[in-house]
Parts: structure tokens; C-alpha cells; sequence
């Protein structure tokens, strides 16, 4: 054993002297099996790397030039170049790199115990490393896959200024990428553990609004750090940590668990070496003679001095009890990476093994021939390494795979105080990439106990709260994925899960419930006798058409009359029968539209009107014309008969019946949806006029009779005689003409079912006003003014014109 460089070694670390003792350790075990290599001892080189690439390439090339004796198991001394074909180590990835790197040209295989970086499973760059540590590509992506499962999506990330951490995190970062998790804060651990530099990182983790962090490190970078966040008692965080530092004894010692209690982390496999203990045990330093490295040791463990006067420490006398101390060294209960310097022995020494069993005929030099184990050549033993598969004494697979890699399995680490108030490194879950994909992770989150504050239940860590259904997320600006604003759904459409990143439209028949969680159907809306417009439509529509009855009976009682017989009863009982009409045609109007409700409504409005302003038009004609012929020389009323008079109805009549007919044959107004409430909570259903011309031509033709009837009146209007009702007409039709014109903006601007009340009231209005200023000032006469009911008084106003 030698240290390489005496200058450049600061400090003196127990666990490293463990995993020594333990590659000497099993060195002996196999030399002292009568199965595994017998008649051949097993000898070694040791050299302390002390953590720096230029230290350890100077040791690797010490060993492989022969600058060095070979020691052998005993103590004993072989003369000559020392005979190294294999390297065990180096611990650090970037270690390994380096040596990786210069011994690789050569072929000189080297097999790592930790260097778990998972850039040295590149086959082109390091053909002849092995490891018995999975790489931390396995490591990342249970790591990722782990934040995920645990809903953590608002993390911040510290790592080593090494490969180790810098690869590792980039893997990690990789896996991350795609997912829900976001990184708050990413902070690099410099070597030189400036304390400014690492009191700022931890500053930095304090504002940070992440309450999980995740420290990828080897232990020397991750101390310094841990110490200052205990110092400045930041205990509200989630530490997640990486098998380079996760069991290490210095993290997890009493003074830090108020803070990292709880942490959770990745961890090698451990394992019971038997018989390892004692070996730890029995090393004691040998006056003079002791090796610097273990003078080094013994100082560190006892903090005394085996040298009389060479510092103010009390002198050692060599004889102090190792077990009575609790240390590093002598912890055998976390034997993971020193169980991983075991099989990396057994792997050389299986691989020398199966050089010996080599058959001659069947070897893999040329023409079938076996490598000699006299002069181990380092170039054979890769060949023979490369297809090591063996059980170690403890029953554990070992073999490596194209990239020289084992299988990877790792316990989860949860750390917790026990009754004496020390840490415990609790297992709580497994990974083994042997298992089936979905199986591989296994957590049992009822044995964790979480850290900052939240020990009985799972930490929250997130930049923005899920959104709950019924909302969707909306980025902020400038901002990593995981913080967003919840924005909730407009109407019409839906999201029904938590988190949803867009809303769904409904489909057409559908509408958003209120909450905006699922789709309902669309609330049907058109004008229903139940309702309480509906029912005043109603009233008055039955109401005008009884009242019109009693008009009619009135007059059908007192059709004798003169007053009756001189308003044409004949006409004002067929007007009257068509107001009757008019008034019933309005509750076609009402209620769920159907294809012959459509139809029936316009048809039955249209003719129906024509019948009473055409009676309307033939009376203001008659009187016009019983007038003017009364002049001398003028006989026309023979053209403007009974039978004309009907004749003339039927005329204005069959006109709207034909327009009808080619409306409903050529396109029929149908039911359908306003395609205005589309995208609304309810739709209104409608009868379609489709052809605006056919409505048009029905509305116009109205509107032409009405116009002509008005124009006739007013002209009569002054005409003498009691007779004369030409100013009624006239009246009514002002009232019919103003109730539609006013109507044509009224239909337009109103919404939904108020757009048929609007054309159900035009309808009514102009009904009761035909009805009103014709027919209650003749009913007033009939039945309360009865002295005025007679011939004399009817042409009254006509003797005295006389």
C-alpha cells in the first residue's frame, strides 16, 4: 500500500479505509478457498487516489509500470516488474474517467466498485471498464419516475461540480423533461466548498418556494452543504438524495436530523459480509514499522499521536480498542459500497478462473489456444471479465453487460429517529431492473416518514395548485410549465378531470352544467300554454274569439235591425266568423313546433286575415260606392251586388290560398333550431320560415289589402249619414296598419320565444282592433241605444243633406 502523493492528501476518511480492508478481506477469503483459484495467491497493490484525478492516474500508472513491488496476501514480496492486469477502482466516477481514459489504449481492464456515472457505460470511450454499481442512468430515471409517482412537480435540483453530478442531474433533467415536474432552482456545489458561495445556495433554497429538494453529490460535496442548512435550521424542505451521499454516516449523524429527517433517497444494496468485522478488527499499528496509511488511520480514529512530540495530541499507545469507539470504519450495518468492493474481487477472480478451466482446442487465442495464468495478460483477462457470471458466497448474480454494467437494484432509504435519538436508515421500498417494468419500483409509502413538518402524510410541492375540473391551465408568462393560472371553461364546454390543460367543446345538442364538469343536454325553449306568457296569450286569444262570438251572436239575434241590415249582415257576419279565426290562429303559434304546426300557423294566419280585410275592403267599397250613386245619372251599384261582393272575396282569397300552396309545395317552413343559440345554454326551437319569399309574398299581400282598405276609408270617411261607418274602418285599419308596421323591428331585435310572442301579439292587437272600432259601436247602439236602432235615424244625416 502506498499514497502516491504524500503533498496532496488533506484529510483522512474512515468508510474509504473500510472498503480496502474489505478488497483485503475477500483477497484472503479467496486464497484460503480450496474450490476458487487453488494453488494460486491472489497479491495486490494499494495506493490512497486522495480524491484527485492527478493522484489517482499517477497511482494507476505507478501499479501497471512496475515502480512497485506486488505484495501478496502474508506479507511476502515477489522481485521483479509487479504483475497488475486489472485495477479495482477508482471510487469517483471522475477517478474513473481519468484512469478509464489512459489505461483503456492498453487494454487494461479496471473494475469500479462506486463510479456509478452513467457516461462510463460508453463501450467506445471506456472498452475495458467494468463495475460492479449500476449506473445512474438507472438511477435518474427511478428518480424522475419517483417525483412523478409522488406528485412533486415544483423541485429544486443541487449537484457535485464533478461527473458524477453533472452527468447524474443531466439524466435526471432529461427523464424530467415532457413531464409535469418543473425545476424552481438548480444550484452547483463547488469543490472548493467556498463558504460564501455555499451559504448563498442554501439561501437560495430558503426563498425557493420548492419544498422538495434533490441533491445528487458524492458525501464530500454534500456535507458541507447539509451543515449549513442545519446551521441555518431550514427543516420545512423534502430532501431527496442519490446513493452518493443518501447512507453516507456523516450526513445522517444527530446534529443534522432536525432538518433532514425524513429524507428519502436511493441506496446500494446492502449486505452481511461474515466475517468481516473480525478481519476490521484485528489491524493494530506496528511501532516503526506501521504503514503511513494506517498511522494515518489510527490518528484519525483515536485523535492521539503514535510518534512522541510531533503535535500537541496525546501519544497513542496502540493498543486502544476499535469496537469501543462507534466510527465509520467499524459500521459494518451499511455494507453497500463495501459489498460492491467484495464482488469486485470475486469478479477478477472468477475471470481467472475460467482462464484456468480453459480447454486447449477451445480457447480464445488464435488456433483455439488457452492464456497462461503464469503472466497474466491484461488484454485476456478483459476478454475472460467480459463474460464473468458467477454467485457470490453470499448467493448474489454478478455478471456485466455489454457496457460493462451489472443489473441494477437499489433500496429506497428513509431516514428516521429511533428510541435512542440517533438515525435509522429505514428501507421502505426496492428497485430491481430484473423485474417485470411495472414491478421494478416498489414503495411502501406507509413505513416513510416524510420530511419538512408533513411526517404523517406526503409533502406538497407545487408552483400552482391543480386545476380543479371545470377549469383549464394558462401558462404564465415567462414562467417554467408547472406554474400556471386556473381559467375556468367557457360556456359550452367542459373539463372533467383535474389538471386538464384545454377545455372540451360539447357536442352540438349539449351545454356545460354550471360547474363547467360535464355536458347536459340544452335546455329545449319555445313559447308553451304553461308558461305564464303563454297563458296571458292564451287568455286574450280565447278571450278575443269568445268576445268576437257574442259580436257575432249579437248580431245574428238582430239581424232585422236596420242598423244590422245597413252594415251588409252578410259581410259582417263572414268578417266576423273570420276575426274568430284570426284569434284562434294565434295558438298555433304556441307550443312545441312540429312540421304540420309550422305549416298550419302561417297558412291559417295568412288566408284567415285575407277573408277579413277582403270583407273589409268589399264594405268600405260598398259604401263608397251606395254613395256616389245616389248622384243623378249614376247607377253602379248593380256591379257591386251580393254576388259581386262575394265574388270579390273569393278573388282576394284564392290570390293568398295560391301563394300558400306554392310556399308549402316549393319549400315549407319547417321546425328547426336558431342557429343564434347555438352556443347557449338552451335552443330554441322554431318554425323556419326557409323561403323568405314565400313569407314575404303571404305578409305583403296582407299588407297590399290593408293599404288599399285604408285609403278607400279615408276617403270615405267623411261620407254623411248615420250609415256611414267608413270612419270605423278607417280607425281599425290605422290600428291594423301601425300594429305591423311596428312589428317588422319588434320581430327582429326580440330573442328566442319573444320573438313569437312578438308575432302572436301583432296578431291579437290587430284583431281586437278590427274588432273593437267596427263592431262595439254598432253592439253599444243594438243593446243600449235601441230608440237610435231604427230607418228614420239611419238616414238621418241624409234628409237633412236633402
Amino acid at each position: 500500500m502506498q499514497r502516491a502523493d504524500p503533498g496532496v492528501c488533506q484529510r483522512f476518511t474512515l468508510w474509504a479505509y473500510q472498503w480496502m480492508q474489505t478488497m483485503l478481506f475477500a483477497i484472503e477469503e479467496i486464497n484460503q478457498n480450496p474450490v476458487l483459484l487453488p494453488n494460486l495467491t491472489l497479491g495486490y497493490l494499494a495506493f490512497d487516489s486522495c480524491l484527485a484525478e492527478s493522484t489517482t492516474v499517477g497511482a494507476a500508472l505507478a501499479m501497471v509500470t512496475g515502480q512497485e513491488a506486488v505484495v501478496v496476501s502474508g506479507g511476502a514480496s515477489c522481485r521483479g516488474g509487479p504483475q497488475v492486469p486489472v485495477i479495482i477502482g477508482d471510487a469517483r466516477s471522475s477517478g474513473s474517467i481519468a484512469v478509464a481514459r489512459t489505461l483503456g489504449i492498453f487494454d487494461i481492464p479496471m473494475v469500479s466498485y462506486f463510479a456509478s456515472c452513467a457516461c462510463l457505460s460508453d463501450r467506445r470511450k471506456y472498452p475495458s471498464f467494468f463495475r460492479t454499481v449500476p449506473s445512474d442512468a438507472f438511477q435518474a430515471k427511478e428518480l424522475a419516475r419517483l417525483l412523478r409517482l409522488l406528485g412533486w412537480s415544483w423541485i429544486g435540483v443541487l449537484y457535485g461540480d464533478d461527473d458524477y453530478g453533472r452527468y447524474g442531474v443531466q439524466l435526471l433533467l432529461q427523464e424530467l423533461q415532457g413531464s409535469d415536474v418543473c425545476v424552481a432552482f438548480s444550484q452547483v456545489i463547488p469543490k472548493t466548498h467556498d463558504p460564501r458561495r455555499i451559504r448563498h445556495i442554501v439561501e437560495t433554497i430558503r426563498l425557493s418556494t420548492a419544498k422538495v429538494v434533490v441533491l445528487f453529490a458524492i458525501a464530500e460535496d454534500a456535507l458541507p452543504l447539509l451543515k449549513e442548512v442545519v446551521r441555518q435550521n431550514i427543516s420545512d424542505r423534502q430532501w431527496i438524495g442519490s446513493e452518493g451521499w443518501v447512507t453516507s454516516p456523516g450526513a445522517s449523524s444527530p446534529e443534522n436530523l432536525p432538518a433532514l429527517v425524513g429524507t428519502l433517497g436511493f441506496a446500494l444494496r446492502k449486505a452481511h459480509i461474515p466475517g468481516l468485522r473480525a478481519f476490521l478488527l484485528r489491524i493494530r499499528p506496528s511501532g516503526s514499522t506501521t504503514h503511513p496509511i494506517l498511522r494515518d488511520f489510527w490518528e484519525t480514529l483515536f485523535e492521539c499521536s503514535l510518534e512522541e512530540g510531533t503535535d500537541l495530541r496525546p501519544r497513542c499507545t496502540g493498543l486502544e480498542d476499535i469496537q469501543a469507539t462507534p466510527n465509520d470504519y467499524s459500521d459494518v450495518t451499511q455494507l453497500d459500497v463495501s459489498y460492491n468492493v467484495y464482488k469486485a474481487v470475486y469478479a477478477v477472480a472468477h475471470a481467472i478462473q475460467d482462464m484456468l478451466a480453459c480447454q486447449p482446442g477451445q480457447g480464445p487465442l488464435e488456433n483455439g489456444s488457452c492464456p497462461s495464468v503464469d503472466n497474466v495478460i491484461p488484454k485476456q483477462l478483459l476478454h475472460y471479465l467480459e463474460r464473468v457470471n458467477f454467485t457470490t458466497p453470499l448467493g448474489d448474480v454478478v455478471n456485466f453487460d455489454v457496457n460493462g454494467d451489472p443489473p441494477a437494484s437499489y433500496d429506497l432509504i428513509n431516514w428516521q429517529v429511533n428510541d435512542r435519538g440517533t438515525a435509522e436508515l429505514v428501507t421502505v421500498g426496492q428497485y430491481d431492473s430484473s423485474n417485470p417494468p411495472d414491478q421494478r419500483l416498489q414503495l411502501d409509502l406507509d413505513k416513510v416518514v416524510w420530511g419538512g413538518g408533513w411526517t404523517d402524510k406526503v409533502p406538497v410541492s407545487v408552483c400552482s395548485a391543480p386545476c380543479a375540473p371545470g377549469t383549464w391551465k394558462a401558462l404564465q408568462k415567462g414562467k417554467p410549465v408547472c406554474c400556471f393560472d386556473c381559467i375556468a371553461c367557457p360556456d359550452g364546454e367542459i373539463s372533467n378531470k383535474t389538471g386538464a390543460i384545454e377545455c372540451t367543446r360539447c357536442p352540438e345538442q349539449f351545454w356545460s352544467n354550471d360547474r363547467r364538469t360535464q355536458c347536459i343536454l340544452k335546455k329545449e325553449e319555445f313559447l308553451s300554454f304553461s308558461e305564464p306568457l303563454g297563458i296571458i296569450l292564451t287568455v286574450l286569444s280565447i278571450s278575443g274569439a269568445v268576445l268576437t262570438t257574442i259580436v257575432l251572436l249579437t248580431f245574428i239575434l238582430h239581424r232585422d235591425t236596420p242598423l244590422v241590415r245597413a252594415n251588409n249582415s252578410e259581410l259582417s257576419f263572414l268578417l266576423l266568423l273570420s276575426l274568430i279565426l284570426c284569434f284562434l290562429c294565434a295558438m298555433c303559434f304556441m307550443g312545441r313546433p312540429l312540421a304540420w304546426s309550422c305549416m298550419l300557423r302561417h297558412t291559417l294566419f295568412g288566408i284567415s286575415f285575407v277573408v277579413c280585410i277582403s270583407c273589409i275592403l268589399s264594405k268600405t267599397v260598398v259604401v263608397l260606392v251606395a254613395f256616389r250613386a245616389t248622384l243623378p245619372g249614376r247607377n253602379i251599384m248593380r256591379y257591386f251586388g251580393p254576388v259581386q261582393q262575394r265574388l270579390g272575396i273569393c278573388l282576394c282569397t284564392l290570390v293568398q290560398v295560391l301563394v300558400c300552396i306554392l310556399w308549402l309545395t316549393l319549400d315549407p317552413p319547417l321546425p328547426s333550431q336558431n342557429s343564434a343559440t347555438v352556443r347557449s345554454a338552451t335552443v330554441v326551437l322554431e318554425c323556419a320560415a326557409r323561403s323568405l319569399a314565400g313569407f314575404a309574398a303571404l305578409l305583403g299581400y296582407i299588407g297590399l289589402l290593408a293599404t288599399v282598405c285604408f285609403l278607400l276609408a279615408f276617403f270615405a270617411r267623411r261620407l254623411p249619414d248615420n250609415f256611414n261607418e267608413a270612419k270605423f274602418i278607417t280607425f281599425s285599419m290605422l290600428i291594423f296598419c301601425a300594429v305591423w308596421i311596428a312589428f317588422v323591428p319588434a320581430y327582429v331585435s326580440s330573442p328566442g320565444k319573444y320573438t313569437v310572442a312578438v308575432e302572436i301579439f301583432a296578431i291579437l292587437a290587430s284583431s281586437y282592433g278590427l274588432l273593437l272600432c267596427i263592431f262595439v259601436p254598432k253592439c253599444y247602439v243594438i243593446l243600449f241605444q235601441s230608440q237610435k236602432n231604427t230607418k228614420k235615424n239611419m238616414m238621418g244625416n241624409n234628409n237633412k243633406g236633402q
